[in-house]
């Protein structure tokens, strides 16, 4: 590993206190929307490489992460006197949403673990692309041909990347399930959350996502069983990091999102975590070893994917 452990500690820190400054200025901002977009893109190139160095099981991982979320979410609201009544129909709703982005966790560590960082957070690129076909059908509107070609440079762009090397495959195939999944959290969160408090949507849809999962969690064990089922040593200022800044910071940030901006540019610009990741993981893994030129003209093409959407939807506006 590149980094010690006491730089990685001293990392985490600057880039909490980063984070709780530029948060603090964007949301300053009348028109912030944009601003507050690519401020969770570039916290989420966090979550894989902490996925990685977390050593637990996806979905052991997955439930400390709800379930400190939920309970940090409960206090806080708690304190506030934030925390708002619900009926059993509406938090089912919050609670389904919430599903989602459990499973979209699973399959999205479980493909870091079974491939590494760069891989993993590359499939997440096919988002628009799943979005772009899944969003007509689900909200029933007219589907477009821009979005479409858009989603399909990202497409291109992963299979240069994943031309480079044929050794992941297993954790491809879970990249691209968790891609979709994410695909369909974001339509689901931006449709039901218009209709609730983004603090109390994100407490619901951390609860719905760890009841659901304790209930399948012994039939998981049984076909696939885990060996280490509590955090241990550096894993608890990891998992602190992934709570705090990654889950609760983040998750926040993308429901106001979703509430200004349409869920195929939200996802589309998404595109540009594998970016942030990769570069974290160059330094704290040395993957920068794997990759090759067709691996870089693949984010390339990512790249250029988001841009021309940007610029689309900025065009439009104007």
């Amino acid at each position: 590993m590149f980094l010690s452990v006491a730089q990685q500690l001293l990392l985490l820190k600057e880039i909490f206190h980063i984070f709780a400054e530029t948060f603090k200025i964007v949301t300053q901002k009348d028109n912030k929307g944009f601003l507050l977009l690519h401020l969770s893109v570039f916290i989420a190139g966090f979550t894989g490489v902490l996925g990685r160095l977390i050593e637990l099981d996806s979905a052991v991982l997955v439930w400390h992460r709800m379930a400190w979320a939920a309970v940090l979410m409960a206090l806080f609201l708690l304190f506030r006197k934030e925390l708002q009544r619900y009926s059993l129909k509406d938090i089912a709703q919050m609670g389904g949403v919430g599903v989602l982005l459990c499973l979209h966790w699973i399959f999205f560590y479980a493909s870091i673990k079974a491939s590494n960082v760069s891989i993993g957070v590359v499939c997440f690129s096919l988002v628009g692309f799943f979005t772009a076909l899944f969003e007509p059908i689900i909200n029933k509107h007219r589907f477009s041909i821009t979005e479409f070609l858009f989603s399909i440079l990202t497409v291109c762009g992963v299979y240069l990347i994943f031309h480079f090397d044929t050794r992941y495959r297993l954790g491809i195939a879970f990249g691209i399930i968790s891609s979709a999944l994410y695909a369909l959290f974001a339509i689901a969160n931006q449709h039901v959350g218009k209709r609730y408090e983004a603090k109390n949507m994100l407490f619901w849809e951390m609860v719905g996502g760890l009841v659901v999962l304790t209930a399948i969690f012994p039939i998981y064990n049984h076909f696939l069983p885990v060996d280490k089922l509590f955090l241990s040593g550096l894993d608890y200022p990891y998992m602190a990091f992934m709570v705090v800044v990654c889950t609760i910071g983040l998750c926040l940030l993308q429901i106001i999102v979703l509430q200004k901006i349409d869920a195929f540019t939200v996802n589309l610009t998404y595109n540009l975590e594998p970016v942030y990741s990769i570069i974290i993981a160059m330094i704290i893994f040395n993957e920068y070893q794997e990759l090759n030129f067709s691996f870089i003209l693949g984010i390339a093409l990512i790249i250029i994917s988001v841009v021309l959407q940007t610029w689309s939807k900025l065009k439009v506006k104007s």
